[in-house]
């Protein structure tokens, strides 16, 4: 399955102009904690935000894969739209 993510992320990126490529590198990067970042993250934050999360899905606070690809694809089309204007 890892290797038909790859392809289709790789398939997306192909197809992206460069202020799309920046935009996405943008939210990538916001992914990934910084150096300062990871130095000052504690086990004891880690744990309090997988509590967290754990107790959001006890609640139904989330989202499964198909919502986030559909909302996703609405934002990509709606982006798309305002290219064009």
């Amino acid at each position: 399955m890892t290797g038909s993510v790859e392809r289709q992320l790789n398939s997306y990126i192909h197809q992206l102009n460069a202020a799309q490529k920046k935009s996405l590198l943008g939210f990538i990067k916001t992914i990934f904690p910084s150096k300062e970042e990871e130095e000052t993250y504690t086990i004891e934050q880690y744990n309090k935000e997988l509590d967290d999360a754990e107790a959001e899905i006890e609640r139904g606070e989330f989202f499964t894969n198909e919502e986030v690809f559909a909302i996703t694809k609405k934002l990509i089309d709606d982006w798309k739209k305002d290219q064009l204007v």
